[in-house]
């Protein structure tokens, strides 16, 4: 009856350590949750790698094919004009200095 008891004692206690390790180690329950988030994560970056290698493909062949999509990229990023065409190109963000006859500034 001893052995019994001693044995029950023994799968209760190991039981109870495989419980816990279960819960808390990185192998467990919320190690494996973690894992499941971390490839949902990479799924998503895979999926928008892709698409963003789609979209690339895309231009490439349509600046190998069309000649007026070819003009047109390098006009703009280029800034190449044609014959008899003047380009203004006007800075992005322009810091005006207010600091003449009406302006209200506070020197200290």
């Amino acid at each position: 009856m001893l052995r019994r008891r001693v044995l029950l004692g023994l799968l209760v206690i190991i039981n109870l350590v495989l419980l816990i390790r279960l819960g808390l180690s990185e192998q467990g329950f919320f190690g494996y949750l973690e894992l499941d988030e971390k490839v949902q994560e990479l799924e998503h970056k895979i999926e928008a790698a892709d698409n963003r290698t789609l979209e690339l493909s895309r231009e490439i062949r349509r600046l190998k094919t069309d000649r007026a999509y070819q003009e047109k990229i390098i006009r703009s990023r280029m800034n190449y004009v044609k014959d008899n065409e003047v380009l203004y190109i006007f800075p992005e963000s322009v810091k005006e200095n207010k600091q003449g006859a009406g302006a209200d500034a506070k020197q200290d």
